[in-house]
């Protein structure tokens, strides 16, 4: 694939491209990091606005609080820039610090504003990890995310179509291209920082919802399940190996970790590019030489996503929200 640069507006995105309409696996954009903290963004209208591909979330499950939180740090209630606008006239007009279900209303009052827009994935991050027993398990969230999203809604089983499982269908060119994906949220579940340094917490979010993933399609249900659930840091081989239970593995086809230990730590980062599979590297202003995590000039910014690009990322994110120009850039993958 050429190296010149697809410089996608979200306009441009929203029409079927005439001659050059590549996969969703075959280009690599930017992504903000924790994009619902009101320090970058005042309103998440603002970080949907900004033209980056992906944007995370950090949500919390556990006892000591209601409903599905977002925030940074606070486990028992919200501190986000989500305001539950009921509709695109609502937005940026109402109280913030709501739950997840607002960021999803507000999500879905912006594409409802903006028919067609690019290709947005939102990276969950599941801090403490799901909580079933107060009706916050998987299933929960399909419920939360069918809801509220609807048909702008990529699932899992747009992927699979007639194939076994996600990992059949992505080698076989399942990713569906860009002008395809036009108008479509991509949901992206990791395991949250709280919930992999819980001693007592033996079933992070990958496993628990591969294996959900992996029972509803058995069941014949796959068409219920919203997210995709990713491998969490990277590895050398195939990361899929940690998972003891090989019933799982053909569920993962995203894979989500440091940029730095993908570039500089012997990794084949083809192997990913090689079977369509979504690889998102973070951090991408800490590889060596690091830039600035915040403002970098333009053309360091521009360079970083070239170099991560040419080492095979999906996605490379950072916390470059000053940069709505950088942010919106699509480039070749490879």
């Amino acid at each position: 694939m050429a190296a010149a640069a697809l410089c996608l507006t979200a306009s441009a995105q929203a029409r079927p491209a005439a001659a050059d309409d590549p996969s969703y696996s075959a280009t690599t954009s930017v992504g903000v990091h924790n994009a619902y903290e009101k320090a970058k963004y005042p309103y998440f209208a603002d970080a949907l606005d900004s033209g980056a591909s992906l944007l995370e979330l950090d949500v919390w499950t556990n006892v000591f609080g209601a409903g599905w939180r977002v925030s940074h740090s606070n486990p028992f209630g919200n501190d986000n820039n989500c305001e539950n606008a009921a509709g695109p006239a609502e937005l940026r007009t109402k109280a913030r610090n709501q739950t997840l279900a607002g960021c999803l209303a507000d999500m879905r009052a912006w594409h409802e504003a903006h028919p067609g827009h690019r290709p947005i994935l939102v990276k969950v991050e599941m801090k403490d990890g799901f909580y079933g027993k107060s009706g916050r398990g998987p299933a929960d969230l399909d419920a939360l995310l069918g809801t509220t999203l609807g048909d702008a809604l990529l699932r899992p089983a747009d992927v699979v179509g007639g194939h076994a499982d996600l990992d059949q269908a992505v080698r076989a060119g399942g990713w569906p291209s860009r002008s395809a994906l036009a108008g479509k949220f991509v949901v992206e579940l990791i395991p949250g920082t709280v919930e992999e340094n819980n001693p007592l917490d033996t079933l992070w979010t990958d496993r628990e919802y591969a294996t959900h993933l992996r029972d509803l399609s058995a069941a014949g249900k796959l068409g219920q399940a919203a997210a995709f659930p990713a491998v969490h840091r990277a590895a050398s081989g195939d990361p899929r190996t940690r998972y003891t239970d090989a019933t799982l593995r053909p569920w993962f086809v995203l894979f989500d970790g440091d940029a730095s230990a993908y570039v500089t730590g012997g990794i084949d980062t083809a192997w990913y590019d090689d079977r369509h599979y979504l690889l998102i590297m973070t951090d991408a202003h800490q590889v060596a030489p690091a830039i600035d995590g915040t403002s970098p000039t333009e053309a360091q910014a521009r360079t970083r996503v070239s170099e991560l690009a040419a080492r095979h990322a999906s996605f490379a994110t950072a916390d470059w929200y000053p940069l709505p120009s950088v942010l919106s850039t699509v480039v070749p993958r490879g």
